[in-house]
């Protein structure tokens, strides 16, 4: 068999890139192999908002919104210094329209993400890359990779039949088929290390109802470990107990016991659990974050789990992979249309890299700042020295931003899939003393640019790759786009805070673009990336208004969950 594209795995990864393949290259050959039937189960349900602009993209929104998934507009934790609930909001306080569904891509739904039954989402994506054009093959493994050097000359499937591509795709998840064949290597920079015990529930009840089909998940700590509760339907229910391995072996429990043990121990999850009922298919894994030391070679690629894995505790699993199989079918045919090999490679591999590793870092401070860990302090204290992490937020914050603060594609400064303004308040929740603004009392800010290298980075639309420019220096990039392009400019014409922003409201008003609050509050978070990214020397001049009083107390994105969206003897306090 001779095809142009040859996938490995038809999960999110596979169908994902397949798909972009054929929307945008119709005539291309794509072929997907996947070892097993769908639909079959398969956890890391809970999605992030960045997913939804990709399936709108790949034309495959509509259909993913026919399955009546839940909306996810947040989570609520009990996570961090206090006993109390908090919730992590995708939109102001909460505040979800009572919308019919189906629903467009539009409008708060932007804003949303959805809790997916993957048994039923893997499908949905699987059959549309095939209704795109893809040939996909299913109950079809791949049983040998044959190579030359660091170029992949084929595919030996379990039956014997060979195949032949320009370009392959490991897209097999945890098992990395492709990337173990190549001999590449995995980093694994944290001490995490994690095992994850799952069933499926029916008839357990939702925390909450919002609008029409919107809750949220719910992750609860434990001493041991942590819940994950996350509705897929009106009836069926995914629940999890993520925990160290070693307290696992030394609790002498079956992995059923252990797992019951810690829903009667939760209060929230043992009143929601109540009248429910198991399926009775409790799964393992281990769970430990890793990154493939490249994820590129001459004619090969690696997407989605088969690249790297963090931590689920941030729900970031299938945004990572969803992210990466776009790209790397953009970055495909960019290079069919002979731009440079070499350079479309390497902003692949170090951006789809960095996102991992960025991940990875953000769940060791979640874990080591976790004073519910009861149990598990020598555990924290490990990983915290594995990292070289202190706990005081403000070095918790150097450190997350020794890799840099500032993405092409966050749009705001911030730090993974999370923008400074919730970093600040998550950092509330988890220590004692938050870390301070770095633009907090300056009115003054000049902008240094020496010694940085003038780079292109690539950015990822309607097809194609288009370098923008961006200065890179001591392994921090700074995009001339969006936000930052702004304030460049802005801080170019003066330092002066108030006047480079009116500047830059009067630049936008040129273009029609009209400077409201929420674009005020991005270029404030944004210039605390640069600030912190060593690109902007904050300074505090004699007169003018500074920016000391931007990062509230409270937030309208994070918040503390007072618990009356359940019956009185239903909520926490009441059951503790």
């Amino acid at each position: 068999m001779k095809v142009d594209v040859a996938i490995i795995g038809g999960g999110p990864g596979g169908s994902t890139c397949g798909g972009f393949l054929k929307k945008y290259q119709p005539g291309l050959k794509v072929a997907i192999f996947e070892r097993d039937t769908f639909p079959r189960d398969h956890i890391g349900e809970s999605q992030l908002p960045v997913i939804g602009a990709i399936l709108h993209e790949l034309g495959v929104w509509d259909k993913v919104e026919a399955a009546d998934f839940p909306i996810k507009v947040g989570g609520t934790y009990r996570w961090g210094n206090s006993d109390d609930l908090w919730d992590f909001h995708f939109l102001p306080h909460g505040k979800f329209d009572d919308a019919p569904r189906p629903g467009k891509f539009e409008g708060q739904r932007r804003e949303t993400a959805l809790q997916v039954d993957r048994s039923i989402y893997d499908k949905i994506l699987l059959d549309h890359a095939r209704e795109l054009g893809c040939d996909v093959y299913e109950a079809t493994g791949v049983r040998e990779v044959l190579r030359s050097g660091d170029t992949v000359k084929g595919l030996v499937l379990e039956d014997g039949q060979k195949v032949e591509a320009r370009y392959y795709i490991d897209a097999s998840g945890h098992s990395g088929f492709l990337r173990r064949a190549m001999g590449i290597g995995i980093e694994e920079p944290s001490a995490l290390r994690n095992i994850a015990i799952w069933d499926y529930w029916q008839n357990a009840e939702w925390a909450v109802n919002i609008g029409v089909g919107g809750t949220r998940i719910q992750v609860m700590s434990v001493g041991y470990g942590w819940l994950w509760f996350i509705p897929l339907s009106p009836t069926r229910t995914s629940l999890g107990l993520v925990c160290p391995a070693d307290y696992y072996k030394k609790s002498g429990m079956r992995p059923e016991e252990l797992y019951m043990k810690a829903i009667q121990d939760e209060p929230r999850i043992r009143g929601l659990t109540r009248n429910g009922s198991r399926e009775g298919q409790l799964s393992t894994t281990k769970d430990w974050s890793f990154v493939a030391e490249r994820l590129t070679g001459e004619n090969w690629f690696l997407v989605g789990e088969a690249a790297g894995f963090a931590d689920p505790i941030l729900s970031a699993g299938l945004s990572l992979t969803h992210a990466s199989a776009r790209e790397a079918a953009y970055t495909i045919m960019e290079m069919d249309r002979g731009s440079g090999k070499k350079w479309l490679r390497a902003e692949y591999d170090g951006r789809n890299r960095r996102r991992v590793l960025q991940h990875i870092k953000f769940a060791d401070y979640w874990y080591t700042a976790n004073a519910h860990f009861s149990d598990l302090k020598e555990y924290t204290r490990e990983i915290a020295r594995d990292a070289g992490l202190e706990l005081d937020a403000e070095k918790a914050f150097q450190w997350l931003g020794t890799g840099g603060f500032i993405e092409e594609d966050l749009n705001v400064g911030g730090f993974g899939t999370v923008s400074f303004n919730a970093l600040h308040q998550i950092s509330r929740r988890l220590s004692d003393k938050p870390a301070i603004p770095a633009t907090a009392g300056f009115n003054g800010f000049v902008l240094d640019l020496a010694g940085a290298e003038k780079v292109e980075l690539a950015h990822y639309e309607s097809g194609r790759v288009i370098p923008i420019p961006a200065y890179r220096r001591n392994g921090k990039l700074l995009p001339l786009t969006g936000l930052a392009a702004y304030l460049v400019m802005g801080l170019q014409h003066s330092p002066r805070i108030s006047q480079a922003l009116a500047m830059i409201s009067h630049e936008m008003a040129k273009k029609g673009i009209r400077y409201t609050p929420v674009e005020h509050e991005g270029f404030v978070q944004t210039l605390e990336a640069m600030v912190r990214d060593g690109w902007v020397e904050p300074r505090a001049y004699a007169t003018g208004d500074s920016l000391q009083n931007w990062q509230p107390e409270a937030s309208s994105m994070i918040e503390t969950n007072h618990d009356l969206d359940l019956p009185e003897d239903r909520r926490a306090s009441s059951l503790a």
